[in-house]
């Protein structure tokens, strides 16, 4: 069996989209973006963020509606500007997400017990896949129940900071402004977003995927913004900007501040929570992107089997999180993050100029051809203004990839 089965609603649709954005970004990336931007231009880096992010979800939404099958961009990239395109799209993806993957499986380790950090990421991943073997159902129902757990911690860190901070709104107005460090942020910033189009990922087990993936994916994003915008708020008007720049947990820091340091552990609590859940999404997605590649032979054709019960990719799957666990066990890819955001800005990137190619949509008020120049530029820029070492190592991970197609391509045609 070939095909994956459609089981997936708007509310599920949804709770996936969150659950891959309410991550470890949320509980951590306040800190270095305040420190790039300056207090006044993390409000800005953040709204700048996730414009970007809609541009893209935009994008996302009517390509994954036309293509609702599973490999995201990697098969837009494919269909619409060539088998190139697609790779280097799905390359990116995979390489970087799985990176992001052992990073964020090195982050429940380090909360959890951080004397056996390798063992607990291990035990992590194992946990996660065997959820995701079971099927999509699984998948969603799991991750509901940690989206609602995530979203309790943050409303309980943003009350807090209001009722007991207290927020001091002329915080918010201190030093920093437009400049290249609120480019940076942004880029930053993106990396908390990054997710809001899994659905789009997993689009081949979406139920009426023409009328379900343009509704879950801005909706998802607009939730993840708006809850962002009040924490930013609350964390930069609690602490300011110099001791939010230097915070590495800043919402633990904020129920700290605000008179209820007993209250610290249930954000760390929630912070291994979100990572658990941003894991188990996250996995599921480049495992479906790798079934694709592997349906048009980029990568092995094996791995493009389906369960005949439960319906998943399950080689893919499991060829996944083999990697992980390698990496987990003999790296530290900590330092990875700055790569991935640059590998997914350029994937991205490829999905606007894919979603340029379809033109106008008829019966539609928002200028989706304008939204998707403007995401492209947007990856791209934010993708430039990263710091030099990412920048390197994102595109040259990018240029390794290139040079292994072409070498298949040159062995092929002989």
């Amino acid at each position: 069996m070939t095909g994956l089965e459609r089981r997936l609603g708007v509310p599920d649709a949804v709770l996936i989209g969150l659950g891959s954005m309410l991550g470890a970004g949320v509980f951590v990336v306040f800190g270095p973006a305040a420190a790039a931007a300056g207090g006044a231009g993390l409000l800005p880096a953040l709204v700048l963020a996730g414009f970007i992010a809609f541009c893209n979800a935009t994008s996302s939404a009517r390509l994954a509606a036309r293509y609702p099958e599973s490999g995201g961009t990697y098969v837009y990239g494919r269909e619409r500007l060539g088998p190139f395109a697609g790779f280097v799209a799905g390359w990116g993806f995979v390489v970087g997400k799985t990176a992001s993957c052992a990073t964020m499986a090195l982050t429940i380790g380090a909360y959890l017990w951080p004397g056996q950090a390798r063992l607990v990421a291990v035990a992590a991943v194992l946990a996660v896949t065997a959820v995701n073997l079971r099927g999509i159902g699984k998948t969603a129902a799991v991750t509901k129940a940690l989206v609602a757990l995530v979203l309790a911690v943050l409303a309980l860190v943003a009350v807090t900071g209001v009722v007991g901070g207290p927020v001091e709104l002329a915080r918010l107005a201190g030093p920093g402004g437009p400049g290249r460090g609120v480019l940076t942020a942004a880029g930053l910033l993106f990396f908390a977003f990054a997710g809001y189009a899994r659905i789009a990922t997993l689009g081949e087990e979406v139920r009426d995927p023409e009328r379900t993936i343009p509704r879950a994916v801005p909706l998802a994003l607009g939730v993840v913004l708006a809850t962002y915008l009040v924490l930013a708020v609350v964390a930069l008007g609690v602490l300011g900007a110099d001791r939010l720049a230097g915070s590495v947990a800043p919402l633990a820091d904020v129920v700290t501040a605000a008179g209820l340091p007993g209250l610290a552990w249930v954000v760390r609590a929630g912070a291994t929570v979100a990572v658990t859940g941003v894991l188990l999404s996250l996995l599921a997605g480049v495992g479906r992107t790798l079934l694709a590649m592997a349906r048009r032979r980029d990568v092995p054709g094996a791995l493009a089997a389906v369960h005949a019960r439960y319906r998943v990719p399950h080689r893919a799957e499991l060829a996944v999180a083999a990697v992980v666990i390698v990496v987990v066990l003999l790296g530290d890819v900590r330092q990875a993050i700055g790569f991935s955001s640059c590998t997914v800005l350029v994937y991205y990137a490829i999905t606007n100029a894919a979603a340029l190619t379809l033109g106008r949509d008829r019966g539609r008020k928002l200028p989706v051809q304008a939204l998707a120049v403007l995401g492209l530029a947007g990856c791209l820029l934010l993708a430039a203004n990263l710091p030099l070492t990412s920048v390197v190592a994102g595109f040259g991970v990018l240029a390794i990839g290139a040079a292994w197609y072409a070498l298949r391509r040159s062995l092929s045609a002989r």
